[in-house]
């Protein structure tokens, strides 16, 4: 049987744009959709380079540079996807905590590839960006 484009099941976007997780034919785009921010991939490897939990101070300690509402909000998104585990301490002020899961530890080699391919290419890759650019101009 030919594989005919016409019959494959259409894409179904819900209205903020992000692949329904019960989008069922294509897992790649399922899961990777949630990787599309800028600070999943990066939360990931800080509490994946850590032997001991992370309370969420820390993790804004390790990534200056995002804010504590987008932060929240991929560690929302982290758990939903059983990649971190968020461990409440019953304690006043509240004491929060993440670690990977079984699932996120296993993503970690994965990713650790891609940052390593990321540093070997590094020079690579901007100077040709600033010549493209140049080009462009």
């Amino acid at each position: 049987m030919k594989n005919n484009p016409t019959s494959l099941p259409k894409m179904q976007l819900p209205a903020d744009g992000i692949l329904s997780p019960t989008y069922p034919k294509c897992p790649f785009r399922n899961v990777i959709s949630r990787f599309g921010d800028k600070w999943s991939l990066i939360i990931l490897m800080v509490i994946g380079g850590t032997p001991s939990p992370l309370r969420f101070s820390e993790l804004e300690r390790h990534i200056p540079d995002i804010s504590s509402r987008v932060l929240s909000s991929c560690l929302r998104t982290l758990e939903a996807d059983d990649l971190i585990t968020r461990k409440v301490y019953p304690v006043v002020p509240p004491r929060v905590e993440y670690t990977l899961t079984e699932v996120g530890t296993s993503l970690i080699p994965h990713l650790q590839a891609l940052a390593d391919w990321a540093n070997s290419h590094y020079d690579q890759v901007i100077a040709h960006r600033a010549r493209y650019n140049k080009k462009q101009r």
